[in-house]
């Protein structure tokens, strides 16, 4: 079983900026794909950013590319996802997700093993 904490949500004027932190209990063993997913008001579950802990190969959607960054800090079991240029649409609950490593680029939900409880995120106009 993989646990997985995130922090780092919060409120924030458009144009500001958050970081979301993802703690993994067993990193690199049952979680070498580490993502970011988030559900916005009116819109199905979206996959974010991912990255595979290994080499640190990344993949975003479209609609945070250049604006979001995802990273990792091995020493610390830990992701996060640096988010700039924030806009109203990206108000949402963030949850922190994990796999074994298999087809992380595609920022499948349905591939995901592990959650968190999930972080709000609200960025006002």
């Amino acid at each position: 079983q993989v646990q997985l904490v995130e922090s780092g949500g919060g409120s924030v004027q458009a144009g500001g900026s958050l970081r979301l932190s993802c703690t993994s209990s067993r990193y690199r063993s049952s979680s070498r794909c580490l993502g970011w997913f988030r559900r916005t008001p009116g819109k199905e579950r979206e996959g974010v950013a991912s990255i595979y802990t290994d080499d640190s190969t990344t993949a975003y959607a479209s609609s945070v590319k250049g604006r979001f960054t995802i990273s990792q800090d091995v020493a610390k079991n830990t992701i996060y996802l640096q988010m700039s240029g924030l806009e109203p649409e990206d108000t949402g609950m963030y949850y922190c997700a994990a796999t074994s490593g298999a087809y992380c680029s595609t920022l499948s939900a349905a591939l995901m093993n592990y959650w968190g409880q999930g972080t709000q995120v609200t960025v006002s106009s």
